[in-house]
């Protein structure tokens, strides 16, 4: 999987940072693409990148608050004139589907795929065949939510020197192998577990949305490998955070120290910090948290595995 932040900037867009918006690219044979919030001018931001709209089929808004939301219906409609026929389906807090059915009559948008709206609360599982998110419900000044991406594991690979070993080449057999079955060979039951390596561990990826520091945070970054968390403030305004429901790069850093993470992404940074104080905020961060990273619009990672290794 890699990230894409597409907007990493905090209540309103400034000259060097967009509002929010975050891309999640799935590198499975389907090379689906997610998006987490969809602030003013996602569509826009989206323009300088190779991402197609088309390839996005999940949309999850983490809160209501403007900056997370208002890119929406501006996305929505331009997916379809720029030939999106695969079904969407967005997530979100309780009126989002208000939201987005209301934009949709009032501005007379006919989509030409299918949308479907999930409202989401606290303790949802959203499965898949290959992945589990879990929704966690923080402290913010309206509902806003957390989600812990969870890739399944993946069979380990198949040991084909053991079966090259007893006299059986590559062919169907390998496939009902690799896919766990008992097939019978020269009077043999071969059972496929026997022959596979130990299973691929999932990678977790949890991102949050705006919050106060709290416990959710940190059960859902737990033993993630890689975190993403607002530090809409510097260390030294923890009141003013708290305040206004916001977080710290400090925070930000103890709930992925207290969680286990591998790796921590701070984003949505408030427009009083200048691109000069960038530095300075990542350190405050790095300094209870060193494998600390603060995200620019069109920042990219990849995130990897490195616990249990």
């Amino acid at each position: 999987m890699q990230l894409l932040f597409l907007g990493t900037g905090a209540g309103v867009p400034a000259k060097h940072r967009n509002v929010s918006a975050i891309a999640l690219k799935r590198l499975n044979k389907k090379g689906a693409i997610w998006l987490f919030d969809c602030g003013e001018a996602t569509q826009h931001q989206i323009l300088h990148t190779v991402i197609k709209p088309r390839r996005i089929e999940k949309i999850f808004i983490t809160h209501l608050h403007g900056d997370h939301l208002f890119g929406l219906p501006g996305f929505l409609s331009s997916r379809s004139f720029q030939g999106g026929e695969d079904p969407l389906t967005v997530y979100g807090p309780k009126g989002i589907k208000s939201f987005i059915e209301t934009s949709l009559q009032v501005s007379s948008t006919h989509l030409k795929y299918q949308i479907d709206i999930v409202e989401v609360h606290d303790g949802m599982i959203i499965e898949d065949d290959e992945t589990q998110i879990e929704v966690g419900e923080l402290d913010h000044a309206i509902q806003s939510f957390g989600y812990r991406i969870s890739e399944k594991d993946r069979p380990g690979e198949l040991q084909a020197d053991r079966l090259i070993d007893l006299g059986i080449h590559p062919g169907p057999i390998y496939k009902k192998l690799k896919e766990k079955q008992v097939v019978e060979w020269n009077g043999m039951k071969l059972n496929g577990s026997d022959f596979l390596g130990e299973d691929k561990k999932g990678l977790i990826v949890t991102i949050l949305g705006d919050t106060r520091l709290c416990r959710r945070s940190i059960e859902l970054a737990k033993d993630a490998n890689l975190l993403v968390h607002e530090a809409t403030f510097e260390r030294s305004s923890e009141k003013m955070a708290q305040d206004y429901y916001h977080s710290t790069t400090a925070q930000a850093a103890l709930v992925a120290q207290e969680a286990g993470a591998d790796e921590l992404w701070i984003t949505h940074i408030s427009s009083r910090y200048a691109e000069e104080d960038c530095e300075r905020l990542a350190e405050e961060a790095k300094a209870i948290f060193p494998n600390s990273h603060l995200a620019h619009d069109f920042s990219e990672t990849s995130i990897i595995t490195r616990k249990n290794t």
